[in-house]
């Protein structure tokens, strides 16, 4: 606050009346008044800032994800398209089914198979696969799917979870959920779930551990179709939400679904190590959980992993900055996580 002194000096002076002048003999008044004066200050408030990422001129990356709760169990959710270009895909499909049983515990888990249709989904009642079943119940499960030429994912999970009279005999409130979606167009619901944000934000509530997979076309400089797909086939929709939720997204042509969908299944397994993206310059590695930096973990150059030594506890976000080496071969076009 600076103080301003203001000087006022006051001087009567009389009026002419004639030819004589009266002058006031008060001698001047000086007043000292202070006033509030608004100053620039500077302030240093440290803030979020995104950390630069190859082909943005920077070299460091930030992998990150939120370790899983403790699940009794595993609800999984295939929601197909059914539409007649998917036909080419059913082989596809049932391996990839094949492939995440397989990679599933020995119990604990119920799959249920659906389409992307809002309202076959509130009509749907059978019951899911569980352990046990072989690739012919999956098979079964698969064709009695009715074929219908709807990609409105979003809100055929809706319908299917929250409208569906017969789901909550073999739901479970207290398991974790996995969704995977496959379907060789972009996204359409208009009907409950109008936008990407609207479905994170309803599908992030709906249990403590939920999980999302994507099967879907990838842009055309990605693809692996023989004839990329025009970019409104895209699923970019679906790609965005399982970002989100830091889930695998797979090429619909990639001719083995395998590794991603076991990657998927991965996912609601408490993390003992984690991946890296990119080769790090060790030394530069930093790891922190809940944005307090954690020291219980190794790295492991074999497998460029990061190894916990201590588990993080679930629910708790972890993180992992380094410094890309460049020298071992990444390079601007690599994938991230």
């Amino acid at each position: 606050m600076k103080r301003l002194l203001l000087i006022l000096i006051i001087l009567f002076m009389g009026c002419d009346g004639g030819d004589y002048t009266i002058y006031d003999q008060t001698p001047p008044q000086v007043i000292i008044v202070e006033v509030p004066v608004e100053v620039p200050v500077e302030v240093i408030v440290e803030v979020p800032v995104k950390v630069p990422v190859p082909g943005d001129g920077g070299d460091v990356w930030i992998d990150s994800f939120e370790q899983p709760y403790t699940m009794d169990g595993i609800d999984i959710i295939w929601l197909i398209d059914r539409s007649g270009s998917m036909n080419s895909h059913a082989g596809s499909v049932i391996t990839g089914i094949e492939a995440m049983i397989n990679a599933l515990p020995s119990g604990g888990w119920r799959l249920g198979i659906a389409t992307s249709s809002r309202m076959a989904s509130i009509q749907a009642a059978d019951f899911p696969l569980v352990p046990g079943d072989t690739v012919q119940d999956a098979w079964d499960a698969y064709n009695n799917l009715s074929n219908y030429g709807h990609e409105a994912g979003f809100d055929s999970l809706m319908a299917y979870m929250d409208y569906n009279t017969y789901n909550p005999t073999w739901l479970r409130p207290d398991a974790g959920l996995l969704v995977v979606f496959v379907s060789d167009e972009e996204e359409q619901s208009n009907y409950y779930l109008n936008t990407v944000q609207e479905f994170i934000n309803w599908y992030g509530s709906l249990r403590n551990s939920v999980f999302l997979a994507s099967i879907v076309n990838l842009p055309p400089d990605e693809s692996a179709c023989p004839h990329p797909p025009s970019p409104m086939y895209v699923g970019d929709r679906y790609i965005e939400a399982t970002n989100y939720f830091g889930g695998v997204v797979v090429d619909i042509c990639s001719p083995d679904w395998a590794p991603g969908v076991q990657a998927a299944t991965s996912q609601v397994d408490p993390h003992e190590e984690w991946e890296l993206t990119y080769t790090p310059i060790e030394d530069t590695i930093i790891v922190f959980v809940d944005f307090i930096e954690f020291i219980d973990w190794t790295y492991n150059s074999a497998t460029n992993s990061v190894e916990f030594n201590v588990v993080p506890p679930e629910g708790s976000l972890v993180e992992i900055g380094y410094v890309i080496d460049y020298s071992q071969g990444d390079d601007d076009d690599s994938a991230g996580n």
